[in-house]
């Protein structure tokens, strides 16, 4: 069995590029919920707790809110 890698195991590349993504995945999280929270229901394609629930899912749910989850009139 592999032994899993510690922080402390990866080049210094690789320790930057997981913190820009990880700022990148939280930057996006946020700014979907904050529009999210202060968006009417009705102006929201489904149920808000669902897409509350679907932007924790890393890129994917954040991106998919904003081009899917929202009416735009």
């Amino acid at each position: 069995m592999a032994k899993a890698r510690q922080w402390s195991d990866l080049s210094r590349g690789q320790q930057v590029r997981g913190i820009v993504g990880a700022v990148i995945q939280l930057a996006l999280a946020s700014a979907a919920w904050s529009d999210l929270a202060r968006r009417p229901a009705e102006d929201v394609n489904g149920r808000k707790w669902v897409w509350a629930i679907a932007i924790a899912v890393n890129y994917v749910g954040p991106i998919a809110y904003f081009v899917f989850g929202r009416r735009v009139d």
